[in-house]
């Protein structure tokens, strides 16, 4: 038995945006005007209105090339409570208008799983086909990940473009990519994506080219060749190579710059959160500085790493990493694992949650899913987490209350008024001990593999040979350190 229900979706804009500039030593300086310019560039674009998508006009190939206008949503609600479920279409919605959309109305169909064939099931189908009509939506966006045969099944039935939620995310980075690394990771989540998607109508798709791929080599070098589709294919596997080489080489530049930052022995804090959490609102509001704030999804997609200060006036270094969502396409998390390694690098996550949001423990999850995968495959031992909650000057004073009960040891801020940022900072001073600590000792020559170490990983601040061994005055890290006890001095 199965119940539709119709959602209307207030139009709201996406999230925060910043943009990575690194001078030579690795370290980000600030320019106010980056951020002002990238809004300026961002508002601009718009997709251009009354351009119809309907199949029926599409005669040749067709590569999923995104033209968003008018659309309506269609969600399954298999599982949960009905005020998730409409979260999650009201989410839909706020990606739809991030990606310059104009919302006309919302479906929520409830079943017990989607359907294998059109994913609402066919008189679900046809009753979509005639809101479509009704209203003069030109796309269709499901809220979930459609296979190529639901696509073209439901695609058949509606007669516009048909999209899911990772086609729809994939182009919303799409747009807000601005750093060569992040156009590139983008590219290749966008074609890993495409690959099995990638049909025509009609006989297109299904032509031959000769042998030689009609290079016309004469009796017995002609054949059947290659049909367009697979033409089509094998470029975009050559153009996916070429992707990741590039991203490899850009990888190894980010590793340089993270180890010269490491060198320096600066404690870093990594910001993870939801998109749209304030995370880039939290860090200006922590270190000063004027990058971006868009009240956006998926605006920030290139890590941006700032200085700041604690209270007794150590430097540390804050890490603004892309945002998460519910049901990240797993083609992003892949794509994008060179720059999420700043979270496996810090010393401290800093878990940014919207105090404002009807559903943030749903948030944490989220979040806390991809942080595990992240960490998961760098083989590295997860660092400590604080969560901070934010916008609580926007926030329901029941819900703070009900969060402050399960998150007790969470801090709770405003980046936009200031409230807590005090009590934020001394939090960090505790949970970010001095990496280093000064030692003198007595090394014999038998150790050289401990002054080794020392030249490494620490700063040697004086050094004598004598006749029973080398005796340094250094700075080391606490660990180390611990292995220099027994030759102290």
């Amino acid at each position: 038995m199965t119940n539709t229900q119709r959602l209307k979706n207030t139009p709201r804009s996406g999230a925060s945006v910043t943009e990575d500039r690194t001078d030579h030593d690795g370290w980000t300086t600030d320019d106010p005007s980056v951020g002002e310019m990238q809004l300026e560039d961002r508002s601009a674009l718009r997709r251009v209105a009354g351009l119809s998508t309907e199949l029926e006009d599409i005669t040749e190939v067709e590569y999923r090339q995104l033209r968003l206008e008018r659309v309506v949503l269609v969600g399954v609600w298999t599982g949960g409570t009905a005020g998730q479920a409409e979260a999650s279409l009201a989410e839909l919605a706020a990606l739809a208008e991030t990606a310059g959309s104009e919302v006309l109305e919302g479906l929520v169909q409830r079943r017990d799983k989607p359907d294998a064939a059109t994913y609402i099931g066919s008189g679900k189908a046809d009753e979509l086909r005639q809101v479509v009509v009704a209203t003069g939506a030109d796309t269709v966006i499901c809220d979930g990940e459609l296979t190529p045969a639901q696509l073209t099944a439901l695609e058949k039935v509606v007669k516009v473009k048909v999209i899911d939620r990772t086609a729809l995310i994939l182009d919303i980075f799409a747009q807000h990519a601005t750093s060569r690394e992040g156009k590139a990771q983008v590219s290749l989540a966008q074609m890993e994506y495409m690959l099995p998607r990638l049909r025509g109508w009609g006989e297109s798709m299904s032509r031959q080219a000769g042998g030689r791929a009609g290079s016309n080599g004469g009796v017995g070098l002609r054949g059947p060749g290659e049909t367009k589709i697979e033409t089509d294919r094998r470029r975009i596997r050559e153009r996916m190579a070429k992707l990741r080489r590039e991203i490899k080489a850009m990888k190894a530049a980010r590793d340089t710059k993270r180890t010269r930052r490491l060198r320096n022995r600066i404690p870093s804090v990594a910001i993870v959160g939801y998109t749209n959490a304030g995370k880039s609102s939290l860090l200006n509001a922590l270190t000063g500085s004027g990058v971006l704030v868009q009240n956006a999804l998926f605006a920030t997609l290139d890590p941006t790493t700032r200085r700041a200060a604690l209270p007794d006036g150590r430097e540390f270094v804050l890490t603004d990493t892309v945002g998460f969502v519910r049901h990240l396409p797993t083609q992003l998390v892949e794509a994008f694992r060179s720059t999420l390694e700043e979270v496996a690098d810090a010393d401290l996550l800093m878990h940014v949650v919207d105090g404002s949001d009807p559903l943030p423990t749903e948030q944490i999850k989220a979040v806390r899913e991809v942080v595990t995968e992240v960490l998961r495959e760098s083989d590295a031992p997860a660092p400590p987490e604080l969560i901070v909650v934010n916008k609580i000057d926007a926030a329901e004073p029941v819900m703070l209350m009900q969060l402050r009960g399960l998150l007790p040891d969470a801090v709770f801020v405003s980046a936009r008024t200031g409230e807590g940022l005090d009590e934020l900072r001394d939090r960090l001073a505790g949970l970010l001990e001095d990496p280093d600590v000064e030692v003198e000792v007595m090394l014999p020559y038998t150790r050289g593999d401990l002054l080794a170490r020392i030249h490494t990983d620490g700063q040697i601040l004086e050094s004598a040979h004598g006749e029973d061994g080398t005796r340094v005055h250094a700075r080391v890290p606490r660990a180390l350190a611990s292995a220099l006890v027994e030759y102290a001095a």
